[in-house]
């Protein structure tokens, strides 16, 4: 039984079975809803409990997961977490988005759907409340994102895959009601594997809240807190992620020349925020319960780039052309396809090619990508594997197979350090040491040294372990903490957690991570960055190796690890780990 039936939980797992065509809805126990909330914890779980599999085998599970404070109108909550293992980096992998799909998915009845198996042939999961069905999609199939969404959305919200999905594309992605991705690690591959080629859902419940009154006063403590936050009302509100461009630049963090020397002759100002808004006048759009709104699009609704896709698409292939980067942004969508992976790739490229990307080159790579056809197909496979094709590994900028986000780590080394020990591969928001290194919330630490970067690593990976599982929007941590979130989530479910428990849930998540990685192999070798960061100053800037090792020993410790990285008996047992097997 469910510590509180109907309040943050609604005790439904939905399953469906692709090869059978069948599905049902199971109960999850009480203790497995307390220990990992929900979203990226419980997703995490399950895929754990599946066992070794092939990433795009039928095996793999496929999980689309809500978190208790979803459908609810807590600030900056309607994310949803998908969960799955990556066929890209072959970890353990979740990623969430915005948009209505988590919502309606709980509207719906569900905590969770989890799909498995393999249809004959393609399919449509089509879930409206207690009705679950598949129907063809062979007159889908070979359509691109946003037409298969304008064919769909009038049943619900739609995720969905475009070509590069259905031909199994290593960097493919899947996109939420035609502008929201679950990005990275190539989740819309095992999509695609599955003859799946969206999932539509409408849901006409209500989430209902336990307490409305303590409710109602913890939303309104959060949202003063993010209206008091200088980084949400006057960069995010404002100009949207656009608005790191100037401030990495000036830090000089922005990467450039696949991770290289930046040339001062390059002209950054068609990339800034304020450049941005004079030519394109970018409407403010906003997901579910979200007081931000840090999404933008063009007058006539296309959506513009986000700072990741700007950063990496313009010093780092050496194209100085924000139009071009427009294009392949709303390619990578419609195809869908991670933007910041065929970037990194690019990058690789580049450099490997000894040459810069050209505007109509970035466009023409980028759509060559999603049709899989040319040099495309050898690009689609990753910057790891291509650049070990040329026979020059070390021009991929990567961890663990996943290309890195746009902050070159020299400068930010606690976030660099943060790419090398995150579960998934190479990813800032694992830790999001973005916020307290060059936004200084929720304080300011020093972003050019290691010292002390071990245990505030462990922190923030805690924590964003914690609230990805709710699933908050991170952006709104600039602002509120885990003790707001806390009482807001025990003002939804009539459960008492304290923000110890968020932070305990979070270590638990990650080592649970941690041990479906090395169960896949993975070893401590691989949390490691590329060594030009290591060899190659920059910006009078490089990563000192011996003083990496130390913090990496540092950080094992803290964390309750042995000297290889491998969590304890103790570090276990502590975190109610030490049944399973690895």
């Amino acid at each position: 039984m469910l510590m509180n039936p109907g309040y943050g939980w609604l005790g439904r797992i939905l399953r469906i079975d692709l090869s059978t065509g069948g599905s049902d809805c199971v109960t999850p126990d009480e203790t497995l809803l307390r220990d990992y909330i929900g979203g990226r914890g419980l997703g995490v779980k399950l895929v754990y409990d599946a066992g070794r599999v092939d990433a795009l085998s039928p095996a793999n599970p496929l999980i689309f997961a809500t978190g208790p404070l979803t459908g609810t109108k807590a600030p900056a909550s309607g994310r949803v977490s998908l969960s799955t293992k990556s066929p890209l980096t072959g970890t353990i992998f979740d990623s969430n988005c915005g948009g209505s799909f988590g919502p309606e998915l709980k509207r719906a009845g569900y905590d969770a759907v989890v799909i498995t198996g393999r249809s004959p042939d393609p399919v449509i999961l089509g879930i409206e409340d207690d009705q679950v069905e598949l129907r063809p999609a062979e007159k889908l199939w070979g359509k691109n994102v946003k037409e298969t969404t304008t064919c769909l959305k009038d049943g619900g919200s739609v995720a969905c895959i475009g070509k590069a999905g259905e031909r199994q594309v290593l960097l493919a992605a899947i996109i939420v009601d035609a502008k929201h991705a679950f990005g990275r690690g190539g989740v819309g591959a095992v999509m695609g594997s599955k003859n799946l080629k969206a999932v539509v859902i409408k849901g006409t419940g209500n989430v209902d809240v336990c307490d409305d009154e303590e409710f109602e006063r913890q939303k309104q403590t959060i949202n003063r807190l993010l209206v008091a936050s200088p980084t949400i009302t006057r960069g995010l509100a404002v100009f949207g992620t656009p608005f790191l461009v100037k401030i990495t630049s000036w830090m000089k963090i922005l990467p450039a020349a696949n991770f290289g020397t930046f040339d001062p002759a390059f002209d950054l100002h068609p990339f800034f925020a304020t450049t941005i808004d004079q030519q394109y006048s970018p409407r403010r759009t906003a997901c579910y319960a979200c007081p931000i709104a840090c999404k933008r699009e063009d007058e006539q609704g296309n959506e513009l780039p986000e700072y990741e896709t700007i950063g990496l698409m313009g010093a780092n292939i050496k194209n100085p052309d924000y139009n071009a980067i427009v294009e392949a942004n709303r390619l990578c969508n419609d195809y869908g396809l991670d933007t910041i992976s065929v970037a990194g790739v690019l990058g690789c490229y580049a450099e490997l090619r000894n040459k810069a990307i050209t505007p109509a080159e970035l466009v023409a790579l980028t759509r060559l990508i999603g049709e899989e056809q040319g040099l495309g197909k050898e690009l689609g496979r990753g910057s790891k594997r291509f650049a070990a094709s040329e026979g020059r590994p070390e021009a991929a900028m990567q961890v663990k197979g996943l290309e890195l986000p746009a902050y070159d780590p020299r400068g930010v080394k606690g976030l660099g350090f943060s790419y090398a020990t995150s579960n998934r591969g190479g990813c800032h928001t694992r830790a999001y040491l973005v916020a307290p290194e060059i936004l200084r919330k929720p304080k300011a630490i020093d972003p050019y040294t290691l010292a002390g970067k071990a245990g505030h690593v462990k922190i923030f990976q805690d924590r964003f372990a914690a609230v990805d599982s709710l699933v908050v929007c991170k952006f709104a941590v600039f602002g509120a903490g885990e003790e707001e979130y806390a009482n807001i989530l025990s003002a939804v479910t009539g459960v008492t957690f304290t923000s110890e428990d968020l932070m305990l849930i979070g270590e638990r998540i990650w080592n649970l991570e941690r041990l479906y990685n090395l169960r896949e192999g993975f070893t401590k070798d691989e949390d490691m960055l590329p060594a030009r960061f290591f060899n190659e100053e920059v910006n009078g800037r490089v990563i000192n190796r011996e003083e990496f090792l130390k913090t990496r020993s540092e950080y094992y410790r803290m964390r309750g690890w042995d000297d290889s990285g491998v969590p304890t008996e103790r570090t276990l047992k502590r975190l109610g780990l030490n049944q399973l097997k690895f």
